[in-house]
């Protein structure tokens, strides 16, 4: 599909990575639903936006939220054809830490953010896509989820997100292949370390080690960048049931 006519759903959509994608979105002539927990943050991202953009306020860990969301968006805007995964916490910590082991609700609730969360809005955007007219291909929606490189080289201390992130990439193929029968493909872009709201503030010493992890170029992502691979995947419909590396060839130390 052509990007002025895309249909989106974007979680996590009132800031970084999600709000770049929105914003590149509608800037293309595309419609966007923004689900977020942040009213503030997400009612500015609208007004900024325009009328092309609605915020909803959402907790993709919730199945019922997600559903009634995901309906309001398909009301607003004629239906759905994109859903973008961009919700999402960091979970960090060991899990022998010096307080003792892990909590096994810190696990839990970075499994079912991330994980779980990308689960919820997938089904429930696919449950609204299938009833779309088919285009080229047969194409009815395009589903694409967030993970991390931190799901091929975790950190010491990312045991539960990169756990999380693993999860969401071994969706991708048994997802693309079941609802190949409705024409929807499911992506998965894992970025490396991207310039966002959580990176602003850092020392301008660990800011700078950070840069020095990518090969090229040494600097961080920008939002932009992943924006337009999310473009690339709505648009290439050959494009289905892979992962796609945004990382600047950045492979992630132990510590």
């Amino acid at each position: 599909m052509e990007l002025n006519q895309v249909k989106a759903v974007v979680t996590g959509g009132a800031s970084g990575l999600g709000l770049a994608v929105a914003s590149h979105l509608v800037a293309n002539g595309g419609r966007v639903c923004l689900l977020d927990i942040s009213d503030e943050k997400g009612t500015a991202a609208a007004a900024t936006l325009g009328g092309a953009t609605r915020y909803l306020r959402t907790d993709v860990s919730s199945e019922s939220g997600v559903e009634a969301s995901m309906a309001a968006a398909a009301e607003a805007m004629g239906g759905i054809n994109v859903a973008v995964n961009c919700a999402g916490i960091l979970g960090s910590g060991r899990v022998l830490g010096k307080e003792g082991p892990m909590p096994l609700s810190q696990f839990e609730t970075t499994v079912r953010v991330n994980l779980v969360g990308s689960f919820n809005v997938c089904k429930a955007a696919a449950a609204q896509m299938q009833r779309n007219d088919p285009g080229a291909d047969g194409e009815r929606g395009v589903l694409v989820n967030t993970a991390s490189i931190a799901a091929y080289e975790g950190q010491v201390g990312q045991c539960a997100y990169s756990a999380s992130k693993g999860g969401v990439i071994g969706m991708a193929l048994p997802m693309a292949r079941e609802f190949a029968r409705v024409g929807i493909r499911v992506m998965t872009v894992a970025p490396g370390i991207f310039h966002t709201p959580m990176i602003e503030g850092v020392p301008q010493a660990v800011y700078d080690s950070l840069c020095a992890q990518a090969t090229y170029p040494q600097r961080l992502g920008q939002p932009e960048e992943f924006a337009q691979a999310v473009a690339f995947i709505v648009l290439n419909r050959y494009l289905n049931g892979s992962v796609i590396r945004l990382d600047g060839a950045t492979r992630l130390p132990a510590k």
